[in-house]
């Protein structure tokens, strides 16, 4: 690459590099350009190095290699003139000492000489009279690139709201700014806020059109992964029973119907005899004349023939009582 270089002297490693600008001239040396040589040390080229300013030897060093470099005649300064007095060209030699091995003065030396040798300074030249015009456009420029910041001479933001007010004004340095390029300016800020701030609302509802389905899909979607499914293995197996079973069923169930139907024929039957047998006692005491008694047990007690409670119980509880 031209104006790049890099040596390595045993474990001595050292990088030039070349740059150049256009600068005006020293008055005391109108035709002629300058030269300057930079050193920087890293702290992982030695120990005993410091970050931040350069050091005492780093100062040095760069004193000696520029003393050589002028001495010596390597570089023609009268031939970086362009315009005596006006523009002249300024070249800076970088060295960054990578390793330090030992011998740094050879090895720096080397490599400002090798960037040197490979430095082309790039052609200008002016115009006359019968050179093309330029068209100047007005100097309020809203956007500026990169290389239209490289030129400009200064800077204001203003802060505007949709409304049209004026929010806040910064003003960055550089040349002053009359009162009518102060409203000119506040003027397009006017009319580039509301541009933008309606684009934004623009892009803010094509956003949520877009991507607002995507997101109650994903929702749902979400919802219907946390509910709990049973797989078809957990399922109770619910089987009919078959014809057999219900004819086993329905059998035994009239079979404790009929049971349970003969029990209380028999119990009706024995609650008949008792009522008989009781109004057969009643009319031989009628006939025979009463008698009372008192104490023991009475002639008609069924409970002292043997009758069975139970089955008292049963008729008592037929007819209500």
């Amino acid at each position: 690459e031209d104006g790049l270089s890099e040596v390595q002297l045993g474990h001595t490693h050292v990088m030039g590099f070349v740059t150049s600008q256009l600068v005006q001239p020293y008055r005391d040396r109108p035709n002629e350009g300058t030269l300057a040589i930079f050193t920087e040390f890293s702290p992982m080229a030695d120990p005993s190095f410091e970050a931040g300013r350069p050091g005492e030897s780093a100062v040095e060093l760069g004193r000696v290699i520029d003393r050589g470099l002028r001495e010596s005649r390597a570089i023609d300064t009268e031939s970086l003139c362009v315009v005596a007095g006006k523009f002249v060209w300024a070249i800076r030699i970088d060295l960054h000492i990578l390793d330090n091995g030992g011998n740094l003065v050879d090895a720096a030396n080397i490599a400002a000489l090798a960037a040197l040798s490979t430095f082309r300074r790039p052609e200008c030249s002016l115009g006359g009279k019968d050179a093309q015009e330029v068209i100047v456009h007005p100097p309020e420029v809203v956007d500026p690139t990169h290389y239209e910041e490289a030129v400009m001479g200064g800077r204001m933001t203003a802060t505007v709201n949709i409304n049209g007010d004026v929010c806040a004004i910064q003003k960055a340095g550089g040349v002053g700014v009359m009162h009518s390029v102060i409203m000119q300016c506040l003027r397009i800020a006017s009319v580039k806020a509301a541009d933008m701030t309606t684009k934004i609302k623009n892009a803010h509802l094509t956003y949520r059109y877009a991507y607002s389905p995507q997101v109650e899909s994903y929702k749902t979607e979400r919802s219907q992964r946390m509910i709990k499914r049973h797989t078809s293995t957990a399922a109770v197996d619910v089987s009919e029973p078959s014809h057999k079973e219900i004819n086993v069923l329905l059998r035994h169930h009239l079979e404790r119907s009929t049971i349970r139907s003969g029990e209380l024929i028999a119990s009706s039957s024995n609650a008949m005899e008792i009522e008989t047998q009781l109004s057969e006692q009643d009319e031989k005491q009628r006939d025979g004349g009463a008698r009372t008694f008192i104490g023991g047990p009475s002639n008609w007690d069924p409970l002292s023939k043997g009758v069975d409670s139970d089955a008292l119980k049963v008729s008592l509880a037929s007819r209500g009582i």
